[in-house]
């Protein structure tokens, strides 16, 4: 830390630079703005899709609830690498503003809403390799059904904390 500052004003003195090119340059912004939403269109497009199909699956037979573990398996590097990538770029944007973000109650139910996210995903994981082993289950695919509608809900919610956080921080 430097002397006598404390630690927001340093993180924003250490990213200044990065902010300066951030707030002055457009196209940077444009592009750390695309970067950061067109991996979330894509992993939680994908995750909403599963859960839809999920969802569906739950009321249907061994058949096509194996189908749907598999088809499963298939969207999880999709959601992840768009959760990642997107984790990059939101340095960037947290980077752009340090003092108004890390202040920012927004972007902290941000984080929270994301953090439980990735653990709804963890259970959805969990439930999925115990459902290879039984497939046919009922309370396996009740607790996926669950997980499934917790995903799209906290899908949703992260969203409308970003664009609160966009209009309010």
């Amino acid at each position: 830390m430097l002397q006598g500052e404390g630690f927001t004003a340093t993180l924003a003195k250490l990213a200044a630079p990065w902010a300066d090119l951030y707030g002055d340059n457009k196209f940077v912004s444009a592009a750390v703005a695309f970067a950061h939403l067109a991996p979330l269109v894509i992993g939680a497009g994908a995750a909403f899709a599963a859960d839809r199909a999920t969802l569906r699956v739950t009321r249907q037979g061994p058949v096509e609830r194996a189908r749907q573990l598999v088809e499963l398996a298939g969207i999880h590097r999709v959601v992840m690498l768009g959760l990642v990538l997107s984790n990059v770029s939101g340095w960037l944007l947290f980077f752009s503003d340090v003092e108004t973000l890390l202040v920012s109650v927004f972007m902290w139910v941000k984080l929270g809403l994301v953090g439980l996210l990735l653990a709804n995903g963890l259970l959805m994981l969990r439930t999925e390799a115990a459902l290879g082993t039984s497939v046919e289950s009922a309370p396996l695919w009740a607790r996926m059904r669950t997980l499934a509608l917790v995903s799209a809900v906290l899908w949703l919610a992260t969203t409308l904390a970003g664009v609160v956080l966009r209009e309010f921080a």
